[in-house]
């Protein structure tokens, strides 16, 4: 898997121009996202574990780092992502292996980010 920025920018411009070609069904799925992923009995935080861990079993790189960005949004911490990915790996076996490091990098990126933009605005 590559570094986030290159699964973002790889998948821009096709997801603009399937969006561009669906709008209700895409409106639909942002609209059905946002409301899966929003606080209520079980917080956002746990809902983008959740959504990381189930990144990892579909073997899915813009999930992993769409969620792994949730993830770092939500103040997860690194041990709670590793936790939740041991999950990914006991129902996963041998790929969740291979994937679940990958959504590590990808959450360990993404909290970068966020600390690289939080500097640079003070």
């Amino acid at each position: 898997m590559e570094n986030n920025d290159n699964i973002r920018t790889e998948l821009r411009q096709p997801a603009r121009d399937l969006r561009d070609l669906i709008p209700d069904v895409w409106k639909g799925h942002v609209e059905t996202t946002s409301a899966a992923l929003r606080d209520g009995e079980l917080p956002a935080q746990i809902k983008e574990l959740m959504a990381l861990v189930i990144s990892v079993t579909r073997e899915c790189d813009g999930c992993i780092v769409s969620h792994a960005r949730g993830a770092a949004r939500q103040q997860a911490t690194r041990q709670m992502v590793a936790e939740a990915l041991g999950v990914a790996i006991s129902m996963n076996g041998g790929p969740g292996t291979v994937w679940g490091p990958r959504a590590l990098r990808a959450f360990d990126e993404a909290v970068s980010e966020r600390a690289e933009r939080a500097n640079q605005a003070t």
